[in-house]
This record gives structure tokens, C-alpha cells and sequence, in this order.
């Protein structure tokens, strides 16, 4: 959505809208989607002095996490002891405690390892638990998904993993291939509010020769809504037994392919999309530097 010319003239009435808007929880991201205001530096100063909502800020302990490290150290705590109780990385303990004196060996060399499998575990499941929570993070900073911004997400998905012409070989058609069932989703998503129809999409699935290929046709065909009696005929890849796959699991589904027929005006007019977008992001990086 675009604002008509003058759209920030009310300074002094947007910033009330935005403090409001800070002050009761919203991301930069959020207050930028509410008010339609796509220029960075209007948002810093509408912001200006406002601090972010504490959902937004990444917690940081290791302050805490140091001062505890040095007093475990003086009381003759090993690296390894330290990062079992703490579940911070030997490298941070080493860094924090240096200066302080080394503490006398008194375990064999069994134990030793023992612990410090514990302590790295231990470090693994912190860092996972930090993963999923910057995950669950930037998912709320997302939001809502306009049709605009799903439109300029479909031509750039389209324009990395989809099918397109060459100068030396003229094929305007529509053709996706992808292993991530989630990328799929986008893509199925953006072609209905291409309104494209349904009954010209055509899937198949591509999959190791070694594989599971009847579970794969029927997670594939799950996914999208069809009937595997509806997939075209599967593509197999040649085992090299030269190779080491690591693609073996259960969750490995190979990859699907999915083609729309009479797409050439789609694929010209996806073309002329991303040449668009391409002239945009430059024109902005020329702004950026003047």
C-alpha cells in the first residue's frame, strides 16, 4: 500500500500514532506495517527516544554467568566442571577465569572425559533452546503477510529455484523444484493469488532410485492435495555407489517438481517482475548513498 504525496505532513499526529503503538508492545517492524511508513529514517525519528519492548531484545546473562564462573574457579572448579554446572563454552569460562590459579588435577583421565561429554551436551542444549527462541523471535516479527509482500516473495522464489530461459534455448515455461515441503507451500500460495488455475498444474515427484519412492509419492501427494494416481511418473536417480548420501532418513522425501501448463504469458510476465524488483533495489542503493 502507498501513501499519496505529503503522507508525513502530520508529523507531530503519526509520532502520537507510533509512541502509542511502542508503548503498547509493537516491533519497529509491526509499527512500520501499521502506519505504512516505508522510509527508515521517518521511522527512526517517529521512534525517536522510545525504547524497544523487552520481547524484542535478546537476553543476555553473561555478565552474571561470568562473576559465577570466577567463584567456581577459586573454589578449585575445573573448565569442565564449570561448563557442566554453567552450560556456557569452555572458550567463554577460559576467557573470564585466565588470570585466575589453576586448580590441581584430581580425577583420571575416565572421569575427565566423562565430564566434559557432560559439559558439552550440556552446551548443545543450550544452544538449541537459543536457537528455537531467536526462531520463535523473528516468526512474531513477520506478521501478517500482505499480497504485496507475497507477490515480490513468489517472483524472487520463482527466480531462484524455477525453471527459466536462456538466450540459447528459448523455454518460457513454468517449472518449480524443490526438496522443502514449506517452500512448496509459498509457491502454491503465490500462484493463487496469481489467481493461476489449479487444473493446469501438473506434479511429479524426483527421488533417489534407493529411496522409499511409494512413501514419497504419497508425502508428496498429502501435501499438495492430490491423489498419487494424479502424480506424473517419477523421476529416479542413479545410485553411484562411489558416493557417501547422507540423504538416507526417513524424513527424506526427494524433491518436487511442479510444471504449469500454458504458462509462457506467466513465466514473460514473471520475467518482467523480477526486472522490475532488480531496478528497484538500485535505484534504492543510489538513494542509500546520496
Amino acid at each position: 500500500m502507498t501513501h499519496a504525496p505529503g503522507k508525513y505532513a502530520d508529523f507531530d499526529g503519526l509520532r502520537n500514532q507510533a509512541v502509542a503503538l511502542r508503548r503498547a508492545g509493537l516491533s519497529r517492524r509491526q509499527i512500520r506495517d501499521r502506519l505504512h511508513v516505508d522510509n527508515n529514517d521517518i521511522l527512526n525519528r517517529l521512534l525517536q527516544g522510545e525504547p524497544a519492548p523487552e520481547w524484542t531484545k535478546r537476553p543476555n546473562a553473561k555478565d552474571d554467568l561470568r562473576e559465577r564462573a570466577r567463584e567456581l574457579r577459586l573454589q578449585g572448579w575445573t573448565y569442565d566442571q564449570i561448563q557442566v554446572e554453567l552450560g556456557c563454552s569452555k572458550s567463554s569460562i577460559s576467557l573470564w577465569v585466565r588470570d585466575l590459579p589453576k586448580p590441581e588435577r584430581k580425577r583420571s583421565r575416565e572421569e575427565a572425559s566423562a565430564i566434559a561429554k557432560r559439559g558439552w551436551e550440556a552446551t548443545l542444549r543450550l544452544r538449541e533452546e537459543e536457537r528455537q527462541r531467536t526462531r520463535r523471535r523473528a516468526m512474531g516479527e513477520v506478521g501478517t503477510l500482505t499480497d504485496r509482500e507475497l507477490f515480490v516473495l513468489g517472483v524472487g522464489l520463482y527466480w531462484a529455484e524455477g525453471a527459466k530461459s536462456k538466450p540459447y534455448s528459448r523455454r518460457e515455461r513454468i517449472t518449480f523444484v524443490n526438496s522443502d515441503p514449506d517452500m512448496i507451500t509459498v509457491f502454491l500460495a503465490w500462484l493463487d493469488l496469481l489467481e493461476a488455475d489449479s487444473a493446469d498444474f501438473r506434479f511429479a515427484v524426483q527421488i533417489h532410485e534407493t529411496a522409499d519412492v511409494a512413501a514419497a509419492e504419497r508425502f508428496w501427494a498429502d501435501h499438495v492435495g492430490i491423489s498419487t494416481t494424479d502424480l506424473m511418473k517419477t523421476t529416479l536417480k542413479k545410485h553411484n555407489p562411489r558416493t557417501n548420501r547422507k540423504n538416507t532418513a526417513d524424513e527424506y522425501h526427494g524433491c518436487l517438481r511442479i510444471d504449469v501448463r500454458k504458462g509462457a504469458d506467466l513465466y514473460r510476465r514473471i520475467e518482467g517482475w523480477w526486472c522490475g524488483i532488480v531496478g528497484a533495489a538500485r535505484e534504492a542503493d543510489l538513494r542509500n548513498r546520496s
